[in-house]
This record gives C-alpha cells, structure tokens and sequence, in this order.
C-alpha cells in the first residue's frame, strides 16, 4: 500500500523541496509514498483569488478564509478518504515519535498549512482537523512543518531504510534519548572510544548503552525521564 500525502498550501513550490532527496527522494520515487501539493487560491472564487480576510472582532493580519479552505479540502480529501486530517500550527498537539509511527502504519494524510494570523476556527470543526505542533516556536507558515511530518513518517515506512532495526534504537521510541555513538578511527584528537564499544561483550555494550542513554534523557529530558522513570517503576 502507498503512503498517499496531500499538501494543501500557499506556496506548492515549496513541495517536494528536502523530501526529493535521500531516503524520502528514492521511495519517492520507487512508489513507496507520494505526494500531492494543492494550491488553495485555485478554490477562491473572486478575480483576485483571495484567500484571507481581516479577523473578526479586530486586530492585526489577516485570517484564512473557511469557505476557500473548505472547498480545498473536499477536493483533496472527499467523502470515504480515510485519511486523517491535521493542520499544522503552533497551538497544537506536539508532534511525537509516538504519533509518527501511528502514521506511518496508516494510509496518508492530508496536511493543511496555515499561514497569516491563522485560519477560521469554524474550518477547524466542521472538517474535522487534527492540530499539530513541531514546536514551540513560530514558524512563517505550515509548510516547514508539514515537511518536517512528513520525513519522520516515511523514513519509517516499509523498506525505506535499509535496516529495519535501526529507528527501534534511537531517541524516543523508548522514551529516552539515544545513547552516543562512535566510529573509525579509534582515537580522535586524543579522545578514544570506549573500551566497552570494542570488547565484543554484547551483554556489556546493552548495558552502557541504556546507561548513558538515562544519564542523558536525566541530564537534558527532566520531562521524559520523570515519565520513564513512572513506567519503568510500574513494571
């Protein structure tokens, strides 16, 4: 099955940018996933194609418009399209390795990218979006988040990387941050791997592996240690 993504957008130039490349770019390309970007003035119905107006109640910029977005949205995703709904902006859920991996097992997604002061709340109800965050920052617009989503989904699609095993051992699929990681040569500048990285004692390795994995989620993740601490306690 093909992970099917649509981007609707201001700005569709923006798309397929970063994806095209490494692991995206080639199951891109071999049909793995696809990716449509929508431009959102094409269901603006006025001469000038105008897609925003000025807020409700007063204040400054611009908001998007609901009927504009509305039939943008039931030309990307119509009646029986499974695929959820999200919109990217900054009040919303934070996105998590957690609900990457949820997506990856699913069919798609049809991503909104706001832009302005934002987009009328009654859009948000009546189709149903999922509000998601990559941050607490702001962003000019939806689609730096939309492409950040989305590489985190498809690296972890069926055969994208090369080996399977490999996202089960970095940051956050176990609730803690990765462990550090070495390579050739074995000193650099007078500061030499672990001895335990080079003992061929797997058993040992496993265990300085999830030492220092802790000591950095305690050091740096206060949050996530604090709700791996919890779980690790309860079993």
């Amino acid at each position: 099955m093909t992970f099917r993504a649509t981007v609707l957008t201001l700005y569709p130039e923006m798309f397929p940018g970063p994806l095209d490349v490494s692991l995206a770019g080639r199951a891109r390309a071999a049909g793995t996933w696809s990716l449509e970007a929508v431009q959102i003035r094409d269901f603006a119905l006025d001469k000038h194609r105008s897609v925003d107006d000025t807020p409700a109640g007063g204040g400054a910029g611009m908001v998007m418009r609901a009927d504009v977005l509305a039939r943008a949205i039931d030309y990307a995703s119509p009646e029986g399209d499974s695929r959820p709904r999200l919109l990217m902006s900054p009040r919303g859920t934070p996105l998590t390795q957690a609900f990457v991996r949820e997506l990856a097992q699913g069919p798609g997604a049809v991503i909104l990218c706001g832009r302005f002061e934002g987009i009328d709340q009654r859009l948000i109800e009546a189709r149903s979006l999922q509000e998601v965050s990559v941050g607490d920052y702001i962003l000019s617009g939806g689609e730096p988040a939309a492409i950040v989503l989305l590489d985190a989904v498809v690296r972890l699609l069926p055969g994208v990387m090369g080996n399977e095993t490999s996202g089960m051992e970095e940051s956050f699929e176990s609730g803690l941050l990765e462990h550090p990681q070495y390579t050739r040569p074995q000193i650099f500048e007078e500061r030499e791997i672990p001895d335990v990285l080079t003992s061929g004692n797997h058993r040992r390795i496993a265990e300085w592996r999830l030492a220092e994995a802790e000591r950095l989620t305690r050091e740096r993740r206060p949050d996530l240690w604090h709700v791996y601490e919890r779980a690790r306690d309860r079993k």
